[in-house]
């Protein structure tokens, strides 16, 4: 979900690599899904259907699309994921409802469908990206922590609910990152590449709880907590 993500992306690339052959890939954009599609299709025998999803529209409270419920996946990635526009949401409510949608109330539909008690009671994995957004408020961008926020609690709660079950759940607590949604926004020395990131996340695949990646943002987090408030006001 969100897979024309660059994250995503690479992530699929390394399961292909890794003998992966079946994808189902979700997103708004459906030109660059097929791409990505055609891409992973020239490995002999994958299989990978679409599925086009806006989750602006449940800003809008327009029914969005559902997942695939006649098939059961080893993995459910979760990518989705909009900045918005930060100073337009200090005024405009209909563009504060769109940047929670996008990062979290567009995805419970989603989350409820795949956490069904029956899943969680058979092996499989759930990796949801979420921000160190969500560790404090920041002046630059509180709507979009604040979902991000709501959705690593959510995720915490069934992460919870998995303990002693077969199912695990996985929080990426994900920090600036090579990808257009971060140019001109991050010093270029602490932005991960993606591909980076896929193969971190695969090298321990079975790993459940929660997670800064990369690993560094853990220390720049626990100091970002620490700042007074006459400091934090400048992040």
């Amino acid at each position: 979900m969100g897979s024309t993500s660059l994250v995503a992306m690479a992530i699929c690339r390394e399961l292909l690599r890794r003998g992966c052959l079946r994808f189902h890939l979700v997103a708004r954009n459906g030109e660059t899904n097929r791409v990505l599609a055609d891409e992973l299709m020239q490995s002999q025998g994958v299989q990978v259907s679409l599925q086009s999803l806006d989750l602006w529209a449940a800003a809008k409270g327009q029914p969005t699309a559902q997942p695939p419920l006649e098939e059961s996946f080893d993995l459910y990635l979760i990518t989705a994921g909009s900045l918005g526009d930060a100073e337009r949401a200090r005024h405009d409510p209909s563009e504060a409802l769109a940047i929670t949608a996008a990062n979290y109330s567009g995805l419970l539909p989603w989350l409820t469908v795949i956490a069904t008690a029956e899943r969680l009671e058979r092996p499989g994995r759930l990796w949801v990206f979420s921000s160190v957004a969500a560790d404090r408020g920041r002046p630059s961008n509180y709507h979009y922590g604040a979902a991000k926020a709501a959705l690593t609690t959510y995720c915490e709660g069934l992460l919870l609910r998995c303990h002693g079950k077969p199912f695990a759940v996985r929080i990426l607590k994900a920090g600036f990152m090579a990808t257009p949604m971060t140019v001109g926004k991050a010093p270029p020395a602490l932005c991960a590449s993606p591909e980076l990131v896929a193969r971190a996340l695969l090298r321990r695949p079975d790993r459940r709880g929660m997670e800064y990646i990369p690993w560094w943002w853990s220390a720049i987090m626990l100091l970002v907590r620490l700042l007074p408030p006459a400091l934090a006001r400048k992040l």
